[in-house]
């Protein structure tokens, strides 16, 4: 099975499972965990068949869906849909749970994958228990993302996703947590007709880097991996391409770069806190706990920081209940 299908120009829905790539702040690298910043709105999704002719050379035998970052720009992961999936997720095919290279199927020890509906959003790799680093485009070839920290090679980028449905009867539906969008910025509808070809191009794709430190949990399967039907799954390759990119594909303009952490707590807007004290989380693998982030790739490649990293101080934070924790005891190609 693969039912895999874009929702309203921006939701990816796997099976039943449904997700969306949010625009929001890019931390400060500064050694602080912060909040949970807000969502500002969905980055717009597009079908690579829609485009076969002017996408770069390897895209069509992939499949899947493409989106538009700028260079530094963060992005976090909202989960729902009808009822728990277990998800899988790559970035560059490295596991943003365990730091293990993608494979199909589901691993308990270390776990490779959330549970939608218990994990409402996944903002970055989980880098330390209670904390995650937070996801960060950056260009492939320059050797910041976290594909070419673990396997030396930045050969794929992109984001992939592998949904896998309960078995039947086994699970009912939750209702999802939202942080939702604090800025009402316009979201993407279908595509428009592609016109003439133009010269394919690999220059402008992006990988998933590591920025700075967020307070956020990543849950162990509350339901346990036998409530998995493995013959049950939907997948799909979300390929990331720079503004300059996104424009020479489909002729769009691209979102408008997000406010700075800064000018937003100046403003005193709400950050967020999700109330799960008493939520075990997975220890960090030794593999993600030692990934560098894009401000330390930047001191040890030029010796100084090519970003703005103050630090800034948050302002009103909402705390939000997860009340599923009460139970805490598209097309496709060859990847």
């Amino acid at each position: 099975m693969n039912d895999v299908h874009i929702e309203h120009g921006t939701t990816l829905r796997l099976g039943e499972a449904r997700i969306t790539f949010q625009r929001t702040l890019r931390i400060p690298d500064d050694g602080r965990s912060y909040p949970l910043p807000p969502g500002l709105g969905c980055f717009p999704l597009r079908r690579v068949a829609d485009y076969a002719a002017r996408v770069p050379d390897g895209w069509a035998a992939k499949g899947g869906v493409f989106l538009p970052m700028y260079q530094r720009e963060a992005m976090w992961l909202s989960f729902g849909g009808a009822g728990p999936h277990a998800l899988k997720v790559g970035i560059g095919k490295v596991c943003a749970v365990s730091g293990e290279p993608w494979r199909d199927g589901l691993r308990s020890s270390p776990q490779d994958y959330v549970v939608t509906g218990a994990q409402p959003w996944l903002d970055g790799i989980a880098s330390d228990e209670g904390t995650i680093r937070q996801f960060v485009a950056m260009p492939l070839g320059m050797g910041y993302t976290v594909e070419a920290q673990v396997t030396g090679e930045e050969t794929h980028g992109g984001i992939q996703l592998q949904a896998y449905a309960p078995k039947p009867g086994r699970l009912v539906g939750r209702d999802r947590l939202s942080r939702g969008a604090v800025f009402e910025l316009a979201c993407a509808g279908p595509p428009p007709a592609c016109s003439a070809p133009t010269p394919r191009r690999r220059i402008g794709a992006m990988g998933l880097a590591a920025g700075g430190r967020m307070k956020q949990k990543v849950y162990p399967d509350p339901h346990g991996l036998d409530t998995w039907d493995l013959d049950a799954s939907a997948r799909v390759f979300v390929h990331i391409v720079n503004s300059e990119l996104w424009r020479e594909i489909t002729g769009e303009e691209p979102p408008a770069t997000p406010v700075t952490a800064r000018s937003y707590a100046s403003a005193g807007l709400p950050w967020f806190e999700l109330y799960d004290e008493r939520a075990p989380t997975l220890a960090p693998t030794e593999t993600l706990a030692k990934i560098k982030s894009v401000k330390e790739l930047d001191a040890d490649k030029f010796g100084s920081v090519l970003q703005d990293d103050a630090p800034v101080s948050p302002g009103p934070i909402r705390k939000l209940l997860h009340a599923g924790l009460d139970e805490l005891r598209v097309s496709d190609g060859e990847w």
